[in-house]
């Protein structure tokens, strides 16, 4: 179609005039940035852009570091910190937003200078520097707050964030939100970020980080412990727990440093079980290839709390964990935390994946996983309750349905489908692609289309995309059948 000339001219103002409104928001007045529409303040900095959880997370900037320090004492409960968040401005940037819950801001300073502060809504810290920010250029924000850490409770997900111990300690763990709770975040995976951690708590207790220890000093009563972790990771998995721990150090074959932590009461039984971390993680290296953190370990806590969690290099683990456990927590270290899910309708992508971690233990132990999955099968048939959960894009609120269970399945399903060796050297090669980085259940499809040289859409879409039992063409796979 031709358009005559005054038409084009028309189009051409109305859509500088729209550019206008755009853009003069980041670099304007911030009076003026009140009047902006809700969802124009979220495009503007205050959310991501999760389906799920709008607001979780920011636009306009990318973190590189998180240096924490903080003070907590367990006696009173209360914890102070300073939190300096290095990050680069990927646009003009008046004001910014960090996420912090329950906990009171006191200072900010942005680039060495004082800068306008207030917190808003359940999570908004909304930072106005001195300075507008330049696209593409680092800048630092130092956060001075305080406070008790909250617990946050949600309906579905279940408790998560900072949680004091029954034996008086205290830890952060959690997901879709956890480190918010204790310092102020980019609070989504999208944005991943190095962490040092300097934790300052009475002689006598130990606090337990992610990634290498460093040397702890002692001052008037108290001992400050350091962590640092150099492998970017999501927020959620960032964790620091205190408590009087029996702290067992080691090392894997490789070199690789090994800190376990281990509650008060918690030692005699979980230490066997902890012992055999080693030999779960050169085992998943046979299948995932080689271990892709720096560091590993542990933390058990004495509680009963509803999960374990994949905190990066060192899992959290609950009252009740077992070797399983480990060996699912573990996989994590590949599946969710080098490659990290881009939205949480993509959770599958760790979850499905540390399940079926899970599975090929017990085939390294001697299960014939082809017989055990036919069972399953036939027992569940019937059972359209667990057939019924969405493996992807599975609404809010539900990312943690089904993923255990049909999830595994799912994956058992499709190694039968395209085979041992495309299974298992697409699922090397996908962690090659995206590690340190994130990644989508759509490009995982993709990438298993290729790697197979076959149509899966049909198997994906009835295995992980709609709601109930598969067609028995993809229940039960060539490679599956007797």
């Amino acid at each position: 179609m031709k358009a005559r000339p005054y038409l084009i001219a028309l189009v051409l103002i109305v859509l500088v005039a729209g550019l206008l409104v755009v853009f003069r928001t980041p670099g304007g007045d911030p009076a003026k940035q009140q009047e902006t529409s809700p969802q124009a303040a979220v495009e503007a900095g205050a959310g991501a852009g999760d389906a799920y959880y709008p607001t979780d997370g920011n636009s306009g900037y990318d973190v590189t570091l998180y240096d924490l320090a903080i003070t907590y004492d367990p006696g009173s409960k209360k914890l102070d910190g300073v939190a300096s968040v290095t990050a680069t401005a990927s646009a003009d940037l008046a004001r910014f937003n960090l996420d912090l819950e329950g906990l009171k801001v006191s200072e900010v300073k942005v680039a060495g200078q004082p800068a306008k502060f207030v917190q808003e809504g359940d999570h908004e810290l909304v930072i106005t520097p001195a300075a507008p920010l330049a696209k593409g250029k680092p800048f630092t924000a130092v956060i001075t707050y305080g406070g008790q850490p909250t617990t946050i409770d949600d309906a579905s997900l279940g408790r998560s964030g900072w949680q004091i111990s029954s034996t008086g300690g205290a830890f952060a763990a959690g997901q879709p939100h956890s480190a918010t709770t204790w310092f102020p975040a980019n609070d989504t995976p999208r944005d991943k970020a190095a962490l040092k951690v300097a934790a300052r708590v009475p002689d006598g207790w130990t606090a337990i980080s992610n990634g290498l220890e460093g040397p702890a000093t002692r001052d008037g009563g108290w001992t400050t412990f350091t962590w640092s972790e150099e492998t970017p990771l999501a927020t959620y998995l960032a964790t620091v727990a205190i408590d009087k721990f029996e702290v067992v150090r080691s090392k894997l074959p490789n070199g690789t440093p090994v800190v376990d932590a281990y509650a008060p009461g918690t030692s005699a039984a979980k230490k066997p079980i902890q012992s055999q971390g080693p030999e779960v993680l050169a085992y998943l290296e046979t299948k995932f290839g080689p271990y892709p953190q720096r560091a590993a370990g542990s933390i058990w806590v004495a509680d009963q709390i509803g999960f374990s969690l994949e905190t990066q290099t060192r899992p959290i683990y609950a009252a009740w964990a077992d070797l399983e456990t480990v060996v699912h927590e573990n996989a994590h270290q590949w599946f969710g935390d080098s490659v990290s899910i881009e939205n949480w309708a993509d959770i599958c992508l760790n979850e499905c994946l540390a399940s079926y971690a899970q599975w090929l233990w017990l085939e390294h132990e001697g299960t014939d996983l082809d017989q055990r999955y036919r069972d399953q099968v036939e027992q569940r048939r019937e059972r359209s309750s667990f057939w019924a959960p969405k493996l992807y894009d599975m609404g809010r609120g539900n990312e943690f349905r089904g993923v255990y269970d049909k999830g595994l399945m799912g994956m058992h399903a499709l190694r039968k489908q395209v085979g041992d060796d495309v299974f298992f050297k697409a699922l090397q090669s996908w962690l090659v692609k995206h590690r340190d980085s994130n990644a989508s259940w759509p490009e995982f499809e993709e990438h298993f289309k290729q790697a197979s040289g076959q149509p899966l859409d049909p198997f994906f879409k009835a295995w992980f995309r709609d709601s109930g039992i598969p067609d028995d063409q993809y229940l039960l796979p060539v490679g599956v059948r007797r």
